[in-house]
């Protein structure tokens, strides 16, 4: 076989994986819809005048000409629900600066909750779930350009996998973001191992004979994070939208200060619990709601 009829064989093996693993992601991701098919803003939160949007990422991929190839040719959720192009996510960014949006970190969130004052304007946080390399090629300059705080939650014992499409970073990637970024990038948990749904997709931490393993893997991931990056996680992402009421107390015991977060639409108000934290996932249907709702 010559080197020509190589190359076709090996791009049309390359095709069928990305079309082969459409079904499969697409129905791992279903849960993170939030209740909310299109993602964007409900008609009542459009009418808070006092809150903090979370911005959830999950890929920021450049628009090359492989990535445009695989979204014709797949309907893996990574690369339409759950990817901003880099380019739109440096034209999000820059939104923000343009209009004097408050960028807050999730630490400045909780202290404003913590504090019992009421909530006056309107600010974001932002958050990236899983940090694969994207995030840490391309939303970090520009995060670092407009000097913008962040979170991002670690699977702990996922890093450096290929998993559904996506390079997650490795730790050694990991750390050399955070020494890029410095204060302005916290790290929080995203599971140690079980970022994953059942043969059923169901998330397996909903399953109720899970309750002890997920207790243990939290475990494992504080352990992990504290030894790869010397700091005690304060805040914890769930995968897949949120968790059962028996896991979200024990988490609650946890001293995560900065919050539990899921994948509920909504906005943080002066009634919303630390232990149940609404994040939107941005992409091309929630930014119109967003964009308007930040400078409304």
């Amino acid at each position: 076989m010559n080197r020509q009829k190589r190359k076709l064989l090996i791009w049309c093996a390359a095709i069928l994986v990305v079309v082969g693993m459409g079904f499969t992601v697409k129905q791992n991701f279903q849960f993170n819809k939030g209740g909310n098919e299109n993602y964007a803003l409900r008609p009542q939160d459009k009418q808070v005048k006092n809150g903090i949007i979370i911005f959830c990422y999950h890929r920021i991929l450049k628009n090359t000409a492989g990535v445009q190839l695989s979204k014709v040719l797949s309907s893996n959720s990574q690369l339409h629900d759950f990817d901003v192009p880099a380019d739109q996510f440096a034209k999000q960014m820059a939104y923000l600066h343009r209009h004097h949006v408050k960028v807050i970190s999730s630490a400045q969130m909780a202290k404003m909750k913590a504090s019992g004052q009421p909530i006056k304007g309107k600010y974001v946080v932002l958050t990236f779930d899983d940090i694969d390399r994207t995030t840490i090629d391309n939303a970090l300059p520009i995060m670092k350009k407009y000097h913008m705080p962040f979170t991002t939650f670690i699977i702990t014992g996922n890093t450096g996998r290929y998993r559904e499409g996506t390079q997650l970073a490795t730790w050694s990637q990991i750390k050399a973001a955070k020494k890029s970024a410095g204060s302005l990038m916290t790290l929080g948990l995203h599971t140690h191992d079980m970022h994953y749904l059942t043969k059923k997709f169901t998330p397996i931490f909903d399953q109720p004979n899970e309750y002890h393993h997920f207790t243990k893997d939290f475990a494992t991931s504080k352990r992990e994070l504290k030894a790869h990056m010397g700091v005690n996680a304060q805040m914890f992402a769930y995968p897949y939208g949120s968790g059962p009421e028996r896991i979200n107390h024990f988490l609650s015991k946890q001293h995560l200060t900065q919050g539990i977060a899921t994948l509920d639409v909504g906005i943080v108000t002066d009634q919303t619990a630390m232990t149940n934290l609404p994040r939107m996932i941005v992409n091309s249907n929630s930014w119109p709601s967003i964009e308007k709702w930040v400078v409304k």
